[in-house]
């Protein structure tokens, strides 16, 4: 009989952890990444009524954090 695991051990942040080959993504640092992202959005779209040139590269950034966002 072959014992599976249910579950991994603990996690440690930074540490990498996976099951079964699949990386398990590190909730808290997934958190703190989606609070960045969403104020540079909020400064991105009060930028707009000044300098649009600002508030695109504002919000590109955010786009940026973003994709960063869902990679963790």
């Amino acid at each position: 009989m072959v014992k599976k695991e249910k579950f991994a051990k603990r996690m440690v942040p930074g540490t990498g952890t996976s099951v079964n080959g699949y990386k398990i993504p590190d909730p808290k640092l997934h958190q703190i990444i989606s609070f960045v992202k969403s104020g540079i959005r909020i400064v991105g779209y009060c930028c707009i009524p000044f300098s649009l040139g600002w508030a695109t590269a504002f919000l590109i950034l955010s786009e940026v954090v973003g994709i960063v966002e869902e990679l963790v």
